[in-house]
C-alpha cells in the first residue's frame, strides 16, 4: 500500500533509491534523444557520469554526444532490459515516451521521475483534475471524449481553445474556437480522440515556476520566468519575470505543491496563466526540464540539467541563485529560410550568420546538432544576460531583427 505525503495524497512506494549516491563513473539512462537530452548528456558528463540514451532516431541531439546510443523504440523490451543491466538509473527527457517504459525499468533499478507521474502529466484529463484535486485553480473546461460532449458543452466555454487530451505540444493538436459548431469540426480534424475544451482566458501574461525535489523530498526553485509564446511555439523567455514578488511566490509554492503531492522526484516545470485580474491559473505542467529553464545553463549557479543528474544520482541539490539577468531566444528552422530584411521566406535553406549573435558580448549561442531545419523546428536558443532586464530586454530583440526571428512578414 503506497504511503500518504503531507498534502494527504497516495504515493506509490519507491523501491529504489540512489543509497549511497552514486559515484562518477556510473552509467545514467536517458529514455529520449532531443535537445533536453543533448544538455543532460552534457551536465551529467562534467560530473564525471557516462549516460547510455535509448531513442529511435538514428542522429539525435542526445545521442550524437552520449556515451552509448541504443536505437530502438521505446518499449523494445531487448534495449529496455539493456539499458537496465547497463545503468543504476534512469530518466526521461520528454514527457511523451510511453509511462509502461518507466514501469518496466522501475522493476530494476532507479528512475525518476516515476511513471505515475509522468502519466498524470500525459493527459490533459488528469492533469487537469490533479491539479484541482490539489486546491489549485485552472481553466474551466470540459472533457470531451465524443462530439456529443462538445454538443452538450456550457455556452460560457466560448470562446474557447480544443486540445487532444494526449501527444500534444508546442502549439500542436489545439485550435481556437468560438462556437459549439467549430469545436466538433475540429475535434473531426483530429482524428476523433479524446480532448479538453477550456475557456479562453483574458491573460496578462505567462510564467513558468521550474523546481528540482530529490528523493528525499527536499526541493529547491528557481527564479519565475515570463514567456511570450509565438504559433503555439515559446519564443522568449525573460528571466526574472516582471512580475511582483508575491505572485512569483505564489506560482513556485504551487509548483511545490503539485510536485510534493505527486511525490515527484526530478525537474518539474509547471506553466501559469497570469489573469488580468492578477489572478492565477495552472495550464500545464511538464515532468521534465523545460525550454523557459534554458537560461539557468548560463545564468545560474546550478543548471536545470545538472539538477537532473545530482537527483538521479542521490546529491544534494544545488543552489538555483541567479548570477545576472536573463532573456533566452528560442532559434527555430525558420532563420534557414527567412534571411533576415527579407519579407518571403527562400525555399533552399541557408546557415545563418551566427556572428551576428556573437558580436554581442553577453550573448550565449546553443545549437542543437540537427541536420535539418524546418520551420517551426527547435534548432538553437540564445541567452542574453545583464545586469538589468530592461538591457537584457534590448540586446535580445536586437538579435531577433538581426537573426530575422521578428521582422518583415513575422512582427514581434
Amino acid at each position: 500500500m503506497g504511503r500518504t505525503d503531507s498534502s494527504g495524497a497516495s504515493a506509490a512506494p519507491r523501491l529504489h533509491r540512489p543509497l549511497p549516491p552514486l559515484p562518477p563513473g556510473s552509467w545514467l539512462g536517458l529514455l529520449g534523444g532531443g535537445q533536453l537530452g543533448r544538455m543532460f548528456c552534457m551536465a551529467a558528463q562534467s560530473m564525471g557520469y557516462r549516460v547510455c540514451v535509448l531513442d529511435p532516431g538514428v542522429h539525435s541531439p542526445a545521442g550524437s554526444v552520449a556515451d552509448r546510443h541504443l536505437q530502438a523504440a521505446y518499449l523494445d523490451e531487448q534495449a529496455l532490459r539493456e539499458i537496465a543491466s547497463t545503468c543504476r538509473a534512469t530518466t526521461t527527457e520528454f514527457e511523451n515516451v510511453p509511462a509502461r517504459a518507466l514501469e518496466f525499468l522501475a522493476g530494476y533499478g532507479i528512475v525518476s521521475p516515476a511513471a505515475a507521474s509522468v502519466a498524470i502529466a500525459q493527459d490533459r484529463r488528469a492533469e487537469k483534475a490533479f491539479v484541482r484535486d490539489c486546491g489549485l485553480d485552472t481553466a474551466a473546461y470540459i472533457d470531451a471524449a465524443s462530439a456529443d460532449d462538445l454538443r452538450a458543452a456550457p455556452a460560457d466555454l466560448f470562446p474557447g481553445i480544443l486540445k487532444v487530451a494526449r501527444l500534444g505540444y508546442d502549439g500542436k493538436g489545439q485550435a481556437s474556437v468560438s462556437s459549439i459548431a467549430q469545436a466538433v469540426e475540429a475535434f473531426d480534424a483530429f482524428g476523433g480522440v479524446p480532448c479538453v475544451l477550456e475557456k479562453r482566458l483574458p491573460l496578462e501574461i505567462e510564467v513558468s515556476a521550474v523546481v528540482a525535489r530529490g528523493f528525499d523530498g527536499r526541493s529547491v526553485a528557481y527564479p519565475v520566468a515570463e514567456n511570450v509564446h509565438r504559433g503555439g511555439i515559446l519564443a522568449v523567455s525573460t528571466i526574472p519575470a516582471r512580475i511582483s514578488q508575491d505572485l512569483a511566490m505564489r506560482a513556485v509554492d504551487a509548483a511545490r505543491r503539485l510536485a510534493d503531492a505527486m511525490d515527484y522526484v526530478g525537474v518539474l516545470c509547471v506553466e501559469f496563466f497570469v489573469l488580468t485580474d492578477g489572478s492565477l491559473r495552472v495550464n500545464e505542467m511538464a515532468p521534465r526540464p523545460h525550454n523557459s529553464g534554458h537560461y539557468t545553463i548560463d545564468a545560474c549557479i546550478t543548471s536545470q540539467f545538472e539538477q537532473q543528474a545530482r537527483v538521479m544520482a542521490g546529491l544534494p541539490l544545488g543552489s538555483t541563485r541567479q548570477y545576472q539577468a536573463a532573456v533566452m531566444l528560442n532559434i527555430l528552422g525558420d532563420c534557414w529560410f527567412r534571411p533576415p530584411g527579407d519579407a518571403q521566406p527562400s525555399a533552399v535553406p541557408r546557415e545563418p550568420d551566427w556572428s551576428v549573435v556573437l558580436r554581442h558580448p553577453t550573448a550565449k549561442l546553443h545549437l542543437y546538432g540537427k541536420r535539418d531545419p524546418r520551420p517551426g523546428r527547435k534548432m538553437g536558443h540564445v541567452t542574453v544576460l545583464a545586469d538589468a532586464v530592461d538591457e537584457a530586454v534590448r540586446v535580445a530583440a536586437q538579435i531577433e531583427r538581426e537573426l530575422g526571428i521578428v521582422g518583415p512578414g513575422n512582427p514581434g
